[in-house]
């Protein structure tokens, strides 16, 4: 008998041994930092979108229960697409096994540990996340934002001051002032053309389409410009694979489109594009299509409102990215791709739109889209007292610029043969080959 105790109280004392690693508390230093700089730390450092630097244990620790929290509910970080259609290469989710290392070191107290167990700092360029920009361009001017009001899209033009063509690798727009800048959207205009060609430079201005013209529902690039960048909350910078660059010719024009918040406090801003320039011409160009509804009416009081673009591919391309778009009564999101050959394949899904985060998805693996595919961009819609983001859900919702009005569309970068000079990408899809709208995946 007392052999067979002590026998079972070696094996005991083995097992102890075998699980003693696992058992101790995972620290700050050897198992939280290194996810924080892999997943964290582009938002969380100074001069960034997060209300709080993460890049320390002196500032992470108070915020340990908060972050269990953030990432068991996987609001944090931010990632809206289903892992079921698609991968993409900016994929910024948490794993299982990296949840379970937040929530392990919070219920044990959050220990700092061995300061000589932490990785090397991550360097990040001041100001920027592209890296040193080659060259970075400035509103040649301020826009005064007053403290109330509703204030209309400016529109300001100002030379690029390029003698020669470039190719560009990476774009960022940086806000002169976050606080009262929703977003910005950059385009590349050859000089003498475009719907800006005639306008004096420098100057703001409001530009609206024509009344009563049905607006140009997919292309930037019909009168040669270009789509450079967009920056929105929770956005990323624009930077493309070694090989894929976007073409900025000699003497463009650069177009900001901004949309200014009054946020109480009269303010001023002066917004920064930043660009780095690829070292040699890339084997594929790289130019923005949208894929938009501009006509459409959301009911009082309804929730799952389908609303559907679709457009027709007129060349071969490959998609490398995907911005879905709504405002405040998105609720989910897809898009699909309805092949020549009859297959059908849902290229991106939101589930949870989140408009604070206005992601844009890079394919893992740019995928091949044939001439005569059909998109289909459908979102759904939540006008109800149910959406807590919901201005007025009683009010009949339309197309509209500000907040409190909708939009829904979709973005998509597509590779093309460089030599090609603003093709005609999509085409309306006809009438007799439109299919009703199929419901968006819960």
């Amino acid at each position: 008998m007392s052999t067979l105790l002590n026998s079972s109280l070696v094996i005991f004392s083995l097992t102890g041994l075998a699980f003693g690693d696992s058992r101790q508390p995972l620290t700050f230093y050897k198992d939280v930092l290194p996810i924080l700089q892999q997943r964290c730390q582009a938002c969380h450092r100074p001069g960034e979108i997060a209300p709080m630097p993460f890049l320390s244990y002196e500032q992470v620790r108070p915020w340990a229960k908060a972050i269990r929290t953030a990432v068991v509910q996987k609001k944090m970080p931010p990632w809206g697409a289903d892992p079921q259609h698609g991968k993409f290469s900016n994929d910024r989710s948490l794993s299982e096994e990296e949840i379970k290392t937040f929530v392990s070191w919070a219920d044990t107290g959050a220990p700092e540990g061995n300061p000589g167990d932490a990785p090397k700092p991550v360097k990040f360029e001041e100001g920027w996340n592209i890296g040193k920009p080659d060259v970075i361009l400035q509103m040649p001017k301020a826009f005064k934002v007053p403290a109330t009001g509703k204030v209309e899209y400016q529109y300001i033009v100002f030379p690029s001051g390029f003698t020669e063509d470039k190719w560009v690798e990476r774009v960022e727009i940086r806000p002169g002032n976050p606080a009262v800048v929703h977003h910005v959207n950059a385009f590349a205009s050859p000089p003498g053309r475009g719907a800006f060609k005639d306008v004096a430079k420098g100057e703001f201005m409001e530009f609206r389409p024509q009344q009563g013209k049905d607006p140009d529902m997919f292309s930037f690039g019909k009168d040669g410009s270009e789509a450079l960048h967009g920056h929105a909350p929770g956005g990323n910078p624009t930077i493309h694979k070694p090989g894929q660059a976007r073409l900025v010719k000699a003497g463009s024009n650069i177009i900001f489109q901004l949309h200014y918040q009054s946020n109480g406090t009269e303010a001023t801003d002066q917004t920064r594009i930043g660009f780095v320039f690829a070292k040699e011409p890339p084997t594929e160009k790289i130019t923005s299509v949208t894929v938009q509804n501009f006509n459409f009416t959301i009911p009082p009081m309804v929730d799952d409102y389908p609303i559907k673009a679709e457009a027709l591919l007129n060349i071969d391309v490959k998609l490398v990215s995907i911005l879905p778009h709504m405002h405040l009564r998105g609720k989910r999101f897809e898009i699909n791709a309805h092949y020549p050959d009859g297959r059908s394949e849902t290229l991106i899904r939101i589930p949870k739109y989140d408009f604070n985060w206005q992601i844009t998805y890079v394919l893992e693996t740019p995928k091949l889209l044939p001439k005569g595919t059909r998109l289909e961009a459908i979102g759904l819609y939540d006008n109800t007292p149910n959406n807590p983001s919901n201005p007025d859900p009683k009010a009949q919702v339309v197309y509209g610029e500000q907040t409190w009005n909708e939009m829904m569309g979709g973005v998509m970068d597509f590779a093309i043969d460089p030599t090609l000079e603003s093709p005609t990408i999509f085409i309306r899809v006809p009438r007799e080959k439109s299919k009703e709208v199929s419901q968006v995946g819960k």
